[in-house]
């Protein structure tokens, strides 16, 4: 017990304390024991008056002056009895409290215990989990330290203390008690939590073989092993190089505050970013094994050098690879989308948006530790970097749990983007630059002579990286390590300078300069054996790996090869030789060394590129180069052989043409020989151009063949008139008609895409050699190529809505199926899937900027896109029924939106506010349009009429009457001087809007007029109809010039380019068409199905004749049943779809969609196929395949 008389110390031990205390209580609990007992036998006294109460109240009831005497001692025993009930409540509750904190004291010592010994800060959950005990453990020590004070303080006091009720030890207890029930949830989460952590490390060494192959084809690096070799190369991680930033301010705001979710290190190229945050990593992932992690680590690298790891999607391929492999329970958000498309989701068109999708589900898993995101070089991050920087602002705003740091050298247009995200931090190297210094100091004390690395290093890494590793060369001695060193010049340029002056010098400088040259302006990273192609050395080292490595190492330090590929060792390096040196003050030895590489400009270079590569295609490039054999093999099962043949050509497939554009010019001339009639280019494309198109898909690349056919056209200059002209359009139109196909099945090249080629195609023509010999009657085909330049296919419902952005480069269009996508529409790629909507979208329109899409939908929302990112900027929300039309201003200020409420909208885009509401309709408004100067506005509705409207008012100017039918579109001309109208009446009417008359009435679809629209030169109206045609118009006349006709159901929407050179058309037969505006008509395109319209028994009663082909069947007669079994075909027929032919159940002939069935019938190996658009066709085959 302790004794008034002992000091007043308190002890500094944590134990020593909390006995000290339980001191205190014991001894005021025995100082207060005789007046607690005393007032314990009063309040039993008092309980029995109490309980008579109501008794004695309602006897004195007729005796006032009773009754109020009564009333008076009735409230002084309700004031007495307080003291005794605090007394008591304290009492029990001092016992309660002491037990408690027992217990608590034990349980968290277990309960928070970190197996890891890990001694930083906790966080995540298990940090709010402490954060309850702390705040359980100040309420328990308040009520002891309360009452111990209430022990020793005047009894009388005390006694007029509790006589109102100052200490309720009552409510103070039910506080703890509260706090408690919400420390056992939190408790009982944690502990569910660590117990299915526990699980998930079990789990991962049990991962199912289609987990595993999943992980196999996500992982295009691991940045693990990424860091190791950056560590490596760059000469080890020392702790001095960054341990300065952990004590920074913005760090450890960014580390400690919830709030701070996003670091941003910026510097200049060499001031040691990298390594940097390779320190960062290890401090982050401190305390973390591989049986038990408090904290998830991801981490990616980029390089701009290298075309693994220069993209977006690579980023995030590379972030959720690391996560997955540290806490494997996120793995089902991959396989969710990836049991569908296997490989084919991480590498076709839409990876980036499938992986944003996946990768935002993982970061939004409950189950998800606190989790730590850092990416390095933001800046060398060269395709899709805008979209990465919004994805990044976006996911930082959203989790406490998930915090990012990035990197890169100072850019405007990263702190722009990134400023988006809220409470950002930034870390200067520049704004540090005492610290970096003494980071490089340290670095050189570690490796080598420390005066004078120090005093030439010029506060740079990659100087001091590239000198240590320059004198570990075999050529330095020991005995002259220093005299070595000193012929080191200070400065990262002027060390490229020395490195350049070292190799002129040497035996091997021509060759060295030679591959230095190709290897600074080639698009892409190159192999050694694609060096072997580009680069003029001797032959014997040609197939010597070991011998082309050490030529790369006669390059000084400029190069690097990692996995066989040549790298340069810093973009600084490449730079350098490009004359485009970083600092100002080498931009002389820059130049110099750009002269020395390229003596004559980088003309001959490109033309040894492009000449090199023209002469290997032509000797490589041949027909099945990977013996597939089968005409149906399917491109994602392609195994590449070993040796691979393509693989000295691989680079040049992809970019012979760029490296030409490169050389011919409008400023240069002296190449125009190379696009003459019967050379070198025409004679590869009449001679090998199936085989390139061919190796193209085989190695995943037929999208850039397109874009590079596109590219040689343009070269061209529209001369219509030569032969390769002519020959490089017909290649075009063959590529473009037939990707989808030789993506799928390369050997198609060679079947269905020449069968089923126009009979006048040149291409067709010199290569009909490679015709299928066993087909033997082939479909009468069209001579010349249609009017349809593409058809595109993606949707999954009916195409509502199609326009092409201002530029003419992207095409967006709307579906029922509830997305919006946006396509390039030379490629025919889908380059975005935009999804958000809950209904239909039935109409989109492009900002006049070309920065923003507009969607309108049947869940009764506008929604406002940046195509860029994908990511929705705005919802608009206030109309009561479907949106059906939405348009633009021209200055792109306003918004109009036409709902079947019958109301007009006009929105203010940036904000999202509502400017006005026009009402005046009757009936739902169908379409809207503003004028070209902003000033009008038009709407047109189911009541038959189309309004004209003041925007700014509101007012409504002109009522427009005349159809007879619902409007369904409108649109003024170019001019302003002219309204277009389309109508349910199967008419347009051209309008004079001042006056309100109607000009023409043009007649000739039979069905609704769904879609109106005017060439950019007014000259030209085309309208898309219920009829499934499309009709292009003299506006001026009423004249209709030209009939398009190919959809197979409703042409719900037409749209002009930019040009005028094309047309836009989007169906309910889930297609959208391009179609050249100048000329022809177009074949149909039908959805597939796989209903049997004929069915007939063999005489041998073995097989059945359908429409599908012959199907053997096992026949098994129980109780007069017949059981049939057709999962095996045999012979020709046709496949599920219906768009193969299949011969003995494989594919051997796909069918384009305008040659698909809506009935067949097939006799042995002759197949007739009936479609919807009334063409009959017939094939035969020879034998079987």
């Amino acid at each position: 017990m302790v004794l008034e008389s002992q000091p007043n110390i308190i002890a500094q031990n944590n134990s020593d304390r909390r006995r000290q205390m339980i001191q205190l209580i014991n001894a005021g609990l025995a100082k207060t024991e005789r007046e607690a007992k005393v007032k314990e036998s009063c309040g039993e006294v008092m309980d029995v008056v109490l309980s008579v109460k109501n008794i004695i109240s309602a006897a004195i009831q007729a005796v006032p002056q009773a009754a109020f005497a009564w009333t008076g001692i009735c409230i002084a025993l309700e004031i007495f009895i307080n003291p005794i009930k605090a007394t008591k409540a304290n009492r029990e509750g001092i016992d309660y409290v002491v037990k408690r904190m027992k217990w608590y004291w034990s349980l968290s010592n277990s309960l928070l215990k970190d197996p890891t010994n890990n001694i930083s800060k906790p966080s995540g959950m298990k940090g709010q989990l402490e954060n309850h005990i702390v705040g359980l453990y100040k309420a328990l020590l308040s009520y002891q330290i309360k009452s111990v004070c209430a022990y020793y303080r005047n009894p009388g006091l005390v006694f007029l203390r509790d006589m109102i009720t100052l200490d309720n030890w009552k409510a103070d207890l039910g506080a703890i008690q509260d706090a408690e029930k919400r420390f056992d949830t939190d408790a009982q989460t944690y502990t569910t939590w660590k117990g299915t952590s526990h699980l998930e490390q079990l789990v991962s060494y049990a991962m199912s073989e289609k987990d595993q192959q999943c992980l196999k084809h996500l992982r295009l690096t691991d940045p693990r092993d990424d860091k190791v070799r950056i560590e490596r190369t760059k000469g080890g991680l020392l702790q001095d190089l960054y341990r300065w930033v952990l004590n920074n301010a913005d760090f450890q705001q960014w580390h400690d505050d919830l709030q701070h979710r996003l670091l941003w290190i910026k510097g200049d190229p060499g001031k040691g970013k990298t390594m940097l945050l390779c320190g960062i990593i290890n401090e982050l992932d401190q305390g973390n094994t591989a049986n038990a992690r408090h904290c998830n680590v991801a981490y990616f690298f980029c390089q701009a050098t290298d075309s693994r790891i220069n993209n977006a999607t690579a980023v995030l391929r590379g972030l959720i690879y690391v996560l997955i492999e540290q806490q494997p329970c996120v793995l089902p958000h991959v396989r969710k989308k990836y049991d569908h498309t296997d490989e084919n989701l991480f590498i076709d068109a839409n990876a980036w948006d499938a992986l944003s999708e996946i990768f935002t589900d993982i970061l939004q898993d409950p189950s998800l530790r606190t989790t730590y995101l850092v990416i390095d070089a933001l800046d060398e991050c060269v395709e899709d970097w805008s979209q990465l920087l919004d994805l990044i602002a976006q996911q930082s705003s959203r989790s406490s749990r998930v915090k990012w740091i990035v990197s890169s050298r100072n850019s405007p247009h990263i702190e722009e983007q990134l400023e988006i995200a809220t409470a950002n931090l930034k870390v200067s190297l520049e704004l540090n630059a005492e610290s970096v210094a003494a980071a490089v100091n340290a670095f050189i004390l570690y490796k080598v002579v420390q005066d004078y690395l120090r005093s030439n290093a010029q506060d740079t890494f990659l100087w001091v990286a590239l000198v240590c590793q320059a004198l570990a060369g075999p050529e330095v001695k020991k005995w002259n390590t220093e005299e070595m060193l000193r012929k080191f010049p200070p400065g990262l340029d002027a060390l490229y300078a020395r490195m350049k002056q070292d190799i002129s010098l040497s035996y091997h400088s021509d060759l060295c300069k030679r591959v230095l040259a190709v290897a600074a302006i080639v698009r892409r990273p190159i192999s050694l054996q694609e060096l072997t192609t580009l680069v003029e050395m001797p032959n014997i080292i040609c197939d010597d790996l070991e011998s082309l490595e050490e030529i790369i190492r006669l390059c000084g330090s400029f190069l690097t090869i990692r996995e066989r590929t040549i790298y340069f060792v810093h973009q600084s390096a490449k730079d350098f030789l490009l004359g485009n040196a970083f600092d100002k003050a080498g931009n002389q030895a820059s130049q110099e060394a750009f002269s020395w590489i390229f003596p004559s400009g980088k003309e001959d270079v490109n033309y040894t590129i492009f000449s090199r590569s023209l002469n290997v295609m032509s000797a490589t490039l041949r027909r099945d180069i990977y013996n597939l054999r089968a005409p149906g093999f399917p491109g994602d099962k392609v195994q590449v052989p070993d040796p691979d043949p393509l693989a000295t050509v691989q680079y040049s497939c992809v970019y012979w043409v760029d490296h030409l554009c490169d050389l011919v010019s409008s400023t240069n001339t002296n190449w125009n020989e190379l696009l003459q009639d019967n050379g070198v280019v025409y004679t590869f494309l009449k001679t090998k151009y199936l085989y390139w198109l061919e190796a193209l898909s085989l190695f995943q690349a037929m999208p850039a063949g397109v874009v590079a056919i596109k590219k040689l056209e343009g070269l061209l200059g529209g001369n219509n008139q030569s032969q390769l002209s002519k020959l490089v359009w017909d290649a075009y139109r063959f590529a473009l008609s037939y990707k989808s196909i030789i993506e799928q099945a390369p050997l198609q090249t060679y079947i269905s895409a020449l069968i089923f080629a126009p009979s006048g195609s040149l291409i067709k023509r010199n290569f009909k050699v490679e015709e299928p010999e066993w087909i033997r009657t082939k479909p009468a085909v069209e001579w010349d190529w249609n009017a349809c330049l593409h058809t595109l296919e993606g949707h999954s419902g009916t195409v509502s809505s199609v326009a092409f952005s201002p530029d003419g480069q992207r095409l967006a269009s709307g579906s029922w199926d509830k997305t919006i996508k946006i396509w390039d529409p030379p490629s025919g790629s889908c380059l975005q899937t935009l999804k958000g909507h809950s209904d239909t979208v039935s109409s989109v329109a492009f900002s006049p900027d070309g920065q923003r899409l507009a969607s309108g939908s049947g869940d009764k929302t506008i929604k406002i896109w940046d195509p860029a990112s994908e990511s929705c900027l705005q919802t608009l929300e206030g109309h009561s029924h479907t949106v059906s039309s939405v348009a633009f201003s021209p200055d792109g200020q306003r918004l109009a939106s036409g709902s079947w409420d019958k109301t007009i909208k006009i929105w203010d885009p940036a904000s999202g506010s509502c400017l006005q509401t026009l009402e005046g309709h009757s009936h739902g408004v169908v379409s809207v349009a503003f004028s070209p100067d902003g000033q009008r506005l038009a709407s047109g509705s189911g009541d038959e009429t189309i309004k004209i409207w003041d925007p700014a008012s509101g007012s409504c100017l002109q009522t427009l009457e005349g159809h007879s039918h619902t409007v369904s579109s409108v649109a003024f001309s170019p001019d302003g001087q002219r309204l277009a109208s389309g109508s349910g009446d199967e008419t347009i009417k051209i309008w004079d809007p001042p006056s309100g008359s109607c000009l023409q009435t043009l007649e000739g679809h039979s069905d609704t007029v769904s879609s109106v629209a005017f060439s950019p030169d007014g000259q030209r109206l085309a309208s898309g109809s219920w009829d499934k045609m499309i009709k292009i118009w003299d506006p001026a006349s009423g004249s209709y010039l030209q009939t398009l006709e190919g959809h197979s159901d409703t042409v719900s929407s037409v749209a002009f380019s930019p040009d005028g050179q094309r047309l836009a058309s989007g169906s309910w037969d889930k297609t959208i068409k391009i179609w050249d505006s100048a000329s022809g008509s177009c074949l149909q395109t039908i959805p597939t199905s796989t209903i049997m319209t004929d069915i007939s028994f063999d005489p041998t009663n073995r097989y059945l004749h359908t429409n599908v082909g012959r199907i053997k069947i096992v026949t098994e007669t129980t109780e007069s049943q017949v059981v049939l079994d057709n999962s095996e075909s045999h012979n020709y027929g046709l496949g599920q779809d219906w768009s193969w032919i299949t011969c003995n159940g494989q594919n051997v002939l796909w069918l384009p969609p305008n040659y698909r069935p809506s009935s067949c019938n097939v006799q042995g190996r002759m197949i007739s196929i009936g479609c919807a658009s009334g063409l009959v066709w017939v094939i035969g085959f020879s034998q079987d395949i």
